[in-house]
């Protein structure tokens, strides 16, 4: 019986553990730091294990991995690095769900010769959207046509009925991240031009991205969307673009958090402040009376606009204590969303991924190619988010240890022979894509 070792049990946990304890050949064990999240999550099954982790006990994270069959690594990303190199020391296969960084790259040739996979960005984002975007590459390459143009939009959401802030977001984990993701660069290709965008103009760069059934959302880049143009091999493309997807109001409402000094990470005294005084300080208007006009004439909108609305919906200018007496904006900013924009009991959260390319074959001309993934999260189970990221991570784990995918050294879900069980058993779980093509 093959032995398959989890490292960590965050949220996207569940679905990935059940799936495997789901497979009679294998034994599951689970370890974390945080041992109090992990006991749900093997509910006392025959074959499955808790035990207690602190990566920083290399000894014990060596004995591990040493008498597991299989590693799928949960954890913050910088640990990976460290797993991988012990993964590649005893031989051992590995699954992440997080990008390849410049040191797993490294690793590369060292994961070959021990003769071991290392396969990463296995979730939702990066992950299915690889998967789907080569599918429909590689069937447009082998009728001899070639991509004009891509883009990929991702976002994890509360489903319509769940989304009942003035943000039009909510998280299902502390927001700091997602926050900090709102500071990044941004490059793409746009009809030939490359784009470049600066920290801090981030959601200055946002496109309506039309869902069918769902209506207009905004799109905004992620990250470097350069080297995806190797990657998926379409160097004939005029735009490439991966994007996040946000309900309409969140880039207006962001960029202007961005120019209030809201995500800055120095710490500061704020003792004696309340929230007002806070929002004054960063704005450089102290003792005003007024915080709503000061912050329409800072920012250079009307003083009943919906961002100064959505501002004081969040606790924010209110003429009360600061929850701390030391700390950086950007902490500030994060726990009074984390109190405001959770789940209820019984709302679902809802992934939507939608992926658009043009095309143009010798003969037939140029054509159009939509393919979306929306998926609900369960009201009472798991979230659209859980398992979107868990469940490819899973079945990767279980192909790989039925030797059905046999490719070495550090990997990401872009050959055939990974991408295509992997989206084929998805289906099994409502995760598929509906694809719509128009001649153009």
């Amino acid at each position: 019986m093959k032995k398959i070792l989890v490292l960590g049990a965050g949220l996207v946990a569940k679905p990935l553990v059940q799936y495997l304890l789901d497979q009679p050949e294998f034994e599951v064990e689970v370890a974390s730091l945080e041992i109090h999240n992990v006991t749900g999550l093997v509910e006392n099954h025959p074959r499955g294990k808790i035990s207690n982790m602190n990566l920083k006990n290399e000894q014990a994270l060596k004995d591990k991995i040493s008498r597991s069959d299989m590693v799928i690594s949960i954890v913050p990303p910088a640990f990976h690095p460290k797993v991988a190199k012990y993964c590649i020391d005893y031989k051992k296969n590995m699954i992440t769900t997080s990008y390849v960084s410049e040191v797993m790259k490294n690793l590369e040739s060292e994961a070959k010769k021990a003769g071991v996979i290392i396969l990463n960005e296995m979730g939702l984002d990066p992950g299915i959207d690889h998967m789907e975007a080569m599918r429909i590459i590689e069937k447009v390459k082998e009728k001899g046509g070639k991509i004009l143009s891509f883009t990929s939009y991702c976002g994890g959401l509360p489903a319509p009925e769940s989304n009942t802030n003035p943000l039009g977001y909510k998280f299902s984990w502390r927001p700091r991240g997602a926050l900090l993701a709102g500071k990044n660069s941004a490059q793409y290709l746009k009809e030939g031009h490359q784009v470049f965008v600066p920290s801090g103009d981030l959601f200055d760069h946002f496109s309506l991205v039309p869902i069918e059934g769902l209506g207009e959302f905004e799109g905004y880049p992620n990250r470097n969307s350069f080297p995806y143009i190797h990657l998926y091999g379409i160097r004939s493309t005029h735009t490439a673009l991966r994007g996040t997807l946000r309900y309409k109001g969140w880039c207006a409402t962001l960029k202007k958090i961005v120019d209030i000094g809201l995500l800055d990470e120095k710490r500061m005294d704020w003792t004696g402040y309340t929230f007002k005084d806070f929002i004054l300080h960063l704005i450089n208007k102290p003792g005003v009376p007024d915080v709503r006009k000061a912050l329409s004439q800072y920012l250079n909108i009307p003083v009943d606009s919906e961002i100064i609305e959505r501002l004081e919906w969040l606790g924010l200018l209110r003429d009360e204590p600061l929850p701390l007496e030391k700390g950086a904006p950007l902490e500030i900013l994060s726990d009074a969303m984390w109190k405001r924009l959770q789940y209820g009991e019984g709302e679902r959260d809802m992934v939507v991924l939608k992926i658009a390319l043009e095309t143009l074959y010798p003969e037939a001309g140029k054509e159009s190619i939509e393919s979306t993934l929306i998926h609900y999260g369960e009201p009472q189970g798991n979230s659209a988010m859980s398992r979107t990221v868990g469940l490819p991570a899973a079945i990767g784990a279980k192909l790989i240890l039925q030797r059905k995918i046999n490719t070495l050294g550090v990997q990401r879900p872009v050959q055939p022979e990974i991408y295509k069980p992997i989206l084929h058993e998805l289906k099994k779980f409502n995760i598929s894509f509906k694809e719509k093509r128009i001649k153009i």
